[in-house]
């Protein structure tokens, strides 16, 4: 009975984030604010400028009331995203309750500005939400679930457009309860006004008593009217009856009434009444009750109609699902029909199919016998070329044999010319150092013997290929000798005449170029031969120049492109494994730079001048003074500060250079610092705007693969940099031809759609390349690029197994011409 005689509790489950005392009292209004003048309810909506009106209609026309704001939310059916507007029965659980969320949100900062507008006023406010479908079926509700008794409503223009008629057409007018008066206004104006029926005089709010209740009082009642006479002698006091009426009680009770009312947690007023009833009045109690169980009964009678109503609604939507399988059952039947004609037609197609196959079979084998004619045609041709190839090596064996009778007759030429030099120095020396000399010589007998597979010229023909070491002929000139371009035996060749003073010793020198001569690789310009006597090499001619000219656009070379660029570059790495490979003991290099990298026909390079290290005193080839006095222009940028500082050299020290090499390939820039430059680019994720243009549009993979490899190849550490192995130089050669390759689709990256070289995964488990998607975060998204949603954090992890994947597919790719 308690639950019927409170005054109901408006409903907060809608808009929970706001607190029950802001809906109850507003915002800082004081508890006797309102004066006293009762309670009038407000429907409101969407538009804060109609809605600021009519409160302040409302204001003005109810001074002192209490003002409690009717909401009724309409869910939307849609949810808005990049690609358009979606339905919320299409969409997954999470992003219905998202959007949700955000309606909830919206409406709460709506409401919270009609409270602050109720605030500004000094008026009592509160708020009723409800969700409906229909807005103007959820007045109605609200009105009969609360018992509303005064209701203001701002009239809708896109149905009502201020028309009296038309709001009296409306749904609220016309089905809201008789005891509920009703003010429709439209910018600030009273359009119509709907009158309360005259038998709804009863406050059904506050007299609402259950059925049980009034039969208590009827049978009360009629006990005090049989005692009647005892009762007019002495006061009856009735037993106090809390919560069953307010303080507007019917005139014809004879009561005290002491009431007090009290913010409690809910924010709702308890009124207790303990009225006196004289004998007087207890049939006009029975009335009374009786009249008020009539009213239940009516509130009844609609519920029982909304619930009717509803019940329809399920109705109706079983047959609208019925209609809806039975048309699914149609469409699977019209489906089997058309898999029956697809499988006759392709039962057709297989039918033809066939008789083409049994054709291509017979022009198959149409073909295999002409094939067979020729085969035999072509063994023909190959016994005949089998026999052109026997008389031309017959040729061949012949003119070797030329070749080398007069090779052996310059020898024993150069053999007399030394024994006679030899003599006359034991002619001079022969007292004090007769037995040093006779060990010496015959060291250097034997040593002369094993080197004749490197053949050996004489001064005067190498003068006679020069012009006398003309200037004329002079290409280049470095710090351990001269190099001119001379012709002989019926070709072009470069004699390199080194300093003798920078020289080893003549046995010495015998023995490093007897090594040299073992060593033969596509990438390293080949000795031909050598003068030992004057310190002169002589190795093959490479018209193409060196790669200095490119990087400093000499006589106005054309640039070279990436691939070509990446192609000299695993040439290089190829000649560098090949001479650190080499045994009994490693080969450095010692001198790499842009200057000693020629390149021949089709830009493929070849390493020269390796042989400088293992000629040169290793006393003189250490002291770093005479590195410095001896280096071109930027030598000091391609020399290993490891090597610089200590003054040993060792493979690494060419590992460093090469790396140098790859960063001036890539950027195209040949100043000092470079490293330095690259590091800060890449750090910063810029690596695209440091690339050289002229080489063409890069590769994204290719050029961070060689930025990476670049920069590990610099570090000051020579413990740190990587060593050069063939599956190094497997993967750089195949880098020119990566776009001709299908790449898989899992080593691209979603932003770039090139080839990861940094892969790294997101919190949305989506794996992008580190640059592109630090990039996308630094421009302020919070939300995944492939499905738009926030992301749960910016951290990136690295995908070292993807990393691994990507380089071996690289380094085993295999290459079809």
């Amino acid at each position: 009975m308690a639950a019927l005689l409170t005054r109901p509790r408006p409903r907060e489950d809608f808009l929970s984030p706001l607190p029950p005392a802001a809906f109850r009292h507003g915002f800082g209004v004081s508890e006797g604010a309102g004066g006293g003048g009762g309670t009038v309810h407000v429907a409101v909506g969407k538009s804060v400028e109609k809605m600021e009106a009519l409160l302040r209609w409302t204001i003005n026309m109810f001074p002192g009331w209490e003002i409690c704001l009717l909401h009724v939310h309409r869910p939307s059916p849609l949810i808005p995203t990049l690609l358009g507007k979606l339905p919320v029965s299409r969409a997954n659980p999470e992003m219905v309750a998202a959007f949700r969320k955000e309606e909830k949100a919206e409406i709460t900062k709506l409401l919270s500005t009609y409270l602050m507008t109720c605030s500004k006023s000094r008026v009592k406010a509160s708020i009723i939400t409800i969700e409906a479908n229909e807005v103007q079926k959820g007045i109605v509700n609200l009105v009969n679930l609360h018992m509303i008794r005064k209701l203001v409503v701002g009239v809708i223009p896109d149905f009502m457009k201020g028309k009296r008629s038309s709001c009296k057409a409306c749904h609220a007018a016309k089905y809201a309860p008789s005891y509920c008066e009703m003010w429709f206004v439209n910018k600030g104006k009273l359009i119509w006004t709907r009158q309360a029926s005259a038998n709804s005089s009863i406050d059904l709010s506050s007299c609402h008593l259950a059925t049980s209740s009034a039969q208590n009082l009827i049978s009360w009642s009629l006990n005090s009217c049989q005692n009647e006479a005892e009762a007019s002698q002495t006061d009856l006091t009735l037993p106090t009856i809390s919560q069953c009426v307010e303080s507007k009680c019917d005139p014809l009770y004879s009561h005290s009434v002491s009431s007090s009312r009290s913010l409690s947690s809910g924010s709702e007023y308890a009124t207790s009444v303990e009225p006196r009833v004289s004998s007087i009045g207890n049939v006009k109690i029975v009335e009374e009750c009786l009249c008020i169980q009539l009213s239940e009964l009516k509130v009844e009678v609609d519920q029982s109609k909304d619930e009717t109503y509803l019940k329809l609604l399920e109705q109706r939507q079983l047959e609208a699902e019925a209609r809806e399988v039975l048309n699914k059952v149609k469409a699977l039947e019209m489906a089997h029909s058309r898999e029956i004609e697809q499988r006759i037609d392709a039962e057709d197609a297989l039918r033809i199919t066939m008789q083409e196959q049994e054709k291509l079979l017979e022009e198959r084998e149409r073909i295999t016998q002409q094939l067979q004619k020729t085969l035999r045609n072509v063994a023909l041709l190959d016994s005949h070329a089998q026999e052109a190839n026997r008389r031309c090596e017959e040729v061949a064996g012949e003119l070797k044999l030329i070749q080398a009778s007069i090779a052996t007759l310059r020898k024993e030429k150069q053999k007399l010319q030394q024994q006679k030099i030899e003599a006359t120095r034991w002619l001079d020396r022969w007292r004090s150092h007769e037995q040093c000399e006779n060990a010496n010589d015959s060291k250097f007998n034997r040593f002369r013997g094993e080197v004749a597979e490197l053949p050996e010229f004489l001064l005067s023909d190498l003068e006679a290929a020069t012009c006398n070491f003309s200037e004329s002929f002079m290409i280049g000139k470095g710090g351990y000798g001269i190099v001119y371009k001379g012709e002989m035996l019926d070709k072009t060749v470069a004699i390199k005449k080194l300093h003798s003073y920078n020289m080893q010793k003549q046995i010495e020198f015998h023995e490093a170029v007897q090594v040299l001569g073992k060593l033969h690789h596509p990438h390293l310009v080949e000795l031909i031969g050598v003068c030992p006597d004057s310190w002169l090499l002589v190795y093959e001619y490479l018209p193409g120049g060196s790669l200095q000219n490119y990087l400093f656009n000499n006589n106005n070379i054309s640039p070279l492109n990436w691939k070509t660029r990446a192609q000299i570059l695993a040439d290089i790495a190829s000649g560098l494994l090949f001479l650190h490979s080499f045994r009994p003991k490693k080969i450095v290099h010692g001198n790499l730079k842009p200057e000693n990298l020629l390149l021949g026909s089709g830009n493929r390079c070849k390493i020269s001048d390796y042989a400088d290290h293992m000629l040169t005193a290793n006393q003189t080839f250490r002291c770093p003074s005479f590195r410095r006095c001896t280096g071109s222009t930027g030598v000091s940028l391609y020399t290993d500060p490891e090597s610089h500082r200590t003054g040993a050299v060792s493979h690494k020290s060419d590992i460093y250079s090469f790396g140098v090499v790859i960063l001036q390939l890539v950027t195209g820039k040949t100043h000092g610092g470079l490293v330095g430059e690259v590091k800060r680019a890449l750090s910063n994720g810029k690596v695209a705007s440091i690339l050289d243009l002229s080489a063409g549009e890069w590769s994204g993979y290719v050029a961070r693969r060689l930025v990476d490899l670049g920069l590990q190849c610099c570090e000051l550490n020579g413990r740190e940099r990587p060593e050069l192995t063939p599956s190094l130089v497997k993967e750089l050669e195949h880098m020119p031809f990566l776009e001709e390759q299908t790449v898989p689709s899992f080593f691209l990256c979603p932003i770039l759609r090139e080839i990861m070289h940094d892969p790294q995964v997101a919190a949305d488990g989506f794996t992008y390349e580190g640059e592109a998607l630090r990039g996308w975060l630094e421009n302020g998204h919070e939300t995944s690029p492939m499905t738009n949603l926030k992301l749960s954090h910016l951290n990136l992890t690295p995908n070292h197994s993807l990393r691994l994947a990507i380089q071996d597919w690289v380094a085993n790719l295999e290459i079809t011409s």
